[in-house]
């Protein structure tokens, strides 16, 4: 990356890191178990929700204890369940849509981060019905509140119940993009560790990296307040606590309920100090592949940890002290060697590859131009890289 842009890039992360304690971020109001749910609605005279979600998740019955909290406060829920693993434009349009024929009043997302993401667009467009999703694309081009939101998770790892990012895939160029908009926080979330006992271990371990690589992500970067430092760092000593019991027993709620604890933590972190460029290269090879967003974070991680170099050795220490993996004395090199291999062990164990299948050759040229023109100018990562330099971590991953 040349010198000129290298300094535009820093002046305008600089710009959001001063502004941090002006800007209007907020953590979502916690609500306990469907009755909660149910109860808040009608403090606020709701009487028609809409219910995003997907086939997979109302398949397994994921969604029928707050359709009948729902049923039993008197309150109408219409349901729209498909969402598709990287929810599209067609998803948002199709949501938005029935919300405005069965004149709803408020939105809840049960689910992953996709129904999530959903949602998200979908509230977008039904306050913003002049723009289209493509002109939302970016930092703060929604701008009026949403209609009342709740979210509840049913994977411990997107953190999409306290974030301002809803992901999309433009289904014809299949561009992924994320819009940001601090409206898009979701205004209420509910934790309940029984929704997510019936996950696979494949979507456990995958989840669960996923809120790894949000945790460390915001940690290492350059936009950190001493409160995304503490949400970060407690979020990677839940994780390496917890996610192999969740993995190996999937009905220990205690784990389970650390997981989704760990998740929320993440999302905090990183809602107000951003990401990097694993998560700028995942959206590329997710939208171009239809890959799930955690198993991308989980294989590029180590992969981009490792080409930072030393620049990310002193933080990636602390992060390697919160997950208990150093003793005392050790130094940033080693804590950095050691964390980074921790995290390839746990991949290992989870089945995840080190590489990507789907990945070819000849499309990597056009994916790091998507992952340049997300990152930059606007991630605060430890290394600023440009479209030539990101074609290596595409390499790395390249199978065979």
């Amino acid at each position: 990356m040349n010198t000129l842009f290298k300094a535009y890039c820093r002046t305008i992360q600089g710009v959001f890191r001063l502004a941090l304690p002006l800007l209007p971020y907020r953590k979502p109001e916690l609500l306990e178990g469907p009755e909660g749910a149910a109860a808040c609605l009608l403090e606020r005279d709701i009487r028609r929700v809409l219910l995003v979600t997907g086939p997979k998740v109302r398949a397994l019955g994921l969604t029928a204890s707050l359709e009948h909290a729902l049923e039993k406060a008197g309150i109408a829920c219409a349901v729209y369940d498909r969402t598709e693993t990287n929810p599209t434009l067609r998803n948002a349009e199709e949501a938005r849509a029935l919300y405005l024929r069965e004149d709803c009043r408020a939105i809840i997302a049960l689910g992953g981060g996709s129904p999530m993401d959903c949602a998200k667009a979908a509230g977008a467009r039904i306050v913003r019905p002049g723009r289209d999703l493509t002109q939302m694309k970016g930092l703060l081009k929604v701008w009026r509140p949403l209609p009342p939101f709740i979210a509840i998770p049913t994977t411990a790892g997107s953190g999409s119940e306290t974030t301002l990012a809803a992901v999309v895939v433009d289904e014809k160029t299949r561009f992924k993009y994320p819009i940001n908009d601090f409206v898009l926080i979701p205004h209420y979330a509910l934790l309940d560790p029984q929704l997510t006992v019936t996950l696979p271990p494949s979507v456990t371990a995958q989840t669960g990296m996923d809120a790894l690589t949000h945790a460390v992500e915001a940690y290492i970067g350059r936009s950190t307040t001493a409160e995304t430092r503490k949400d970060a760092l407690e979020a990677v000593g839940l994780i390496f606590g917890s996610l192999e019991t969740a993995y190996e027993r999937g009905d220990d709620l205690e784990a389970r309920g650390r997981m989704l604890r760990a998740s929320y933590l993440a999302g905090c972190a990183f809602t107000k100090s951003y990401v990097g460029y694993v998560h700028a290269v995942a959206h590329s090879l997710g939208g171009q592949y239809d890959l799930p967003h955690g198993l991308l974070n989980a294989i590029l991680l180590p992969v981009v940890l490792e080409a930072y170099g030393d620049a990310v050795h002193a933080t990636l220490l602390d992060l390697a002290r919160a997950a208990n993996l150093v003793p005392p004395g050790v130094s940033p090199g080693e804590g950095a060697e050691r964390f980074i291999g921790a995290v390839r062990e746990m991949n290992r164990r989870f089945g995840i590859p080190e590489t990507i299948p789907e990945l070819r050759r000849e499309d990597i040229p056009h994916l790091a131009h998507l992952a340049d023109r997300e990152a930059n100018p606007l991630y605060p990562v430890p290394i600023l890289w440009d479209e030539t330099e990101l074609r290596d971590i595409y390499t790395a991953v390249l199978a065979g």
